[in-house]
């Protein structure tokens, strides 16, 4: 039989008797034959009587336990079964945990689904190099759901001047990869690395970045000059073959008439 008392913190900590000890409003302290003690919520329903646990002591104080009852009880004004309904959320968050995928997981169905359209050997080659040197190291192992705007800005930001072409090339990935897990249903909202209206108010547009120059202008190139003045003006690079790397388009010889040679 449940001991009839209001319990306050001290006497929760001090009992040691086994036995039910009622607080109020269906909310007990059950002490177990070992001196264990928990919180149990008891209503009744369908004419019988139901106990839910609502956690051990002390882990969840009394004040706490307090708070827990108040929202079974809330429960069962509106009607529902206090222990279906926590079931029933259980089963939620089993489902949606079995549905997150990490960004890596996402970007390599999405990979796997569009290489048979791939022409190009080299492109799909590049798709899963970039991402893996630039983005899985960032949040590959992220579930999809939670890439915003900040990772994706920490992805972009350190290449966006030196390797313009390839963080542009990474950013569309990025976008492409997070379309895919949104209609995939792995995640909602806006996409974080989308250009228009978005990242273009954060970035410069790849047209006006200036390529830093890569050689000094000596007296030697005095010759030259004029054509050297307007390389620094204009962000060009200033060697009249210069070798030039990028990962996505490889390496290549750019000639002061502007002409490009693949090697």
């Amino acid at each position: 039989m449940a001991k009839m008392a209001v319990l306050s913190a001290r006497t929760v900590q001090t009992l040691r008797e086994p036995g039910m000890y009622l607080d109020g409003r269906g909310l007990y302290l059950r002490i177990g034959p070992g001196g264990n003690k928990s919180w149990i919520y008891r209503f009744a329903l369908g004419g019988k009587t139901r106990d839910m646990g609502l956690g051990p002591y002390p882990d969840v104080p009394l004040a706490e336990a307090r708070e827990r009852a108040a929202a079974q009880r809330k429960l069962r004004l509106d009607g529902q079964d206090p222990i279906a309904a926590r079931q029933a959320g259980r089963e939620q968050e089993k489902l949606g945990a079995a549905n997150a995928m990490t960004f890596k997981a996402c970007a390599e169905a999405y990979i796997a689904s569009h290489r048979a359209g791939w022409k190009n050997p080299k492109h799909a080659a590049q798709w899963p190099a970039t991402l893996a040197t630039y983005v899985y190291p960032i949040f590959g192992s992220l579930p999809v759901e939670v890439v915003d705007v900040g990772l994706v800005m920490k992805v972009l930001e350190p290449i966006w001047h030196e390797k313009t072409e390839t963080a542009s090339r990474v950013r569309g990935r990025i976008e492409n990869v997070l379309n895919w897990a949104t209609a995939r249903g792995h995640r909602k909202g806006e996409n974080p690395a989308r250009w228009k209206g978005h990242l273009d108010n954060l970035l410069p547009a790849r047209s006006k970045v200036r390529r830093p120059c890569r050689a000094p202008c000596g007296p030697a190139l005095s010759r030259n000059s004029r054509f050297h003045g307007r390389a620094r003006a204009t962000g060009r690079d200033c060697r009249p073959r210069s070798r030039i790397c990028d990962l996505d388009r490889g390496p290549y010889r750019r000639s002061t008439r502007g002409q490009v040679g693949r090697d």
